[in-house]
């Protein structure tokens, strides 16, 4: 197997997570609303957590030997998730965040999968620990929504 199939998922990733972290900032800055101060606070804390998560996902990318992306075209062409419209109300902004978690986690069990047939554990470890992270923001969000 090569390790160029698990590259090019880590700037998937790596691209999923520059796209959110635009849109989180769009979202902290545009909420509106009854829970304004929740959900603007939520969002500041989302948006610096992404901001490790990039720092991070592209120094692996160059630890093992790949390339990461780096421009807002290829974020955008790169990655899985939408970014916002900017018209989105609250509930909307909180709906969409929780898919794109969803997304990002699904995607993570492929960086997972390709790092153990590659033997890079620490990817996989890494990944592992991002994925139950996310899955608990995931959870929060729905409960947020009342799903």
């Amino acid at each position: 197997m090569s390790n160029q199939q698990l590259v090019t998922e880590l700037n998937r990733q790596l691209s999923n997570w520059n796209v959110l972290n635009t849109k989180l900032h769009n979202f902290h800055w545009y909420v509106k609303g009854e829970n304004f101060f929740t959900l603007h606070e939520k969002f500041e804390e989302f948006y610096n957590e992404a901001a490790t998560n990039i720092d991070e996902i592209a120094e692996r990318i160059l630890t093992i030997g790949g390339k990461p992306v780096a421009t807002l075209t290829q974020y955008l062409e790169g990655s899985s998730i939408k970014e916002a419209a900017g018209n989105e109300v609250a509930k909307d902004m909180v709906s969409a965040l929780a898919a794109d978690f969803t997304t990002i986690s699904k995607e993570s069990d492929e960086i997972i999968r390709l790092a153990e047939e590659n033997g890079d554990e620490a990817t996989a470890d890494m990944f592992i620990a991002l994925k139950s992270s996310i899955q608990q923001h995931t959870w929060m969000l729905n409960a947020f929504l009342g799903k």
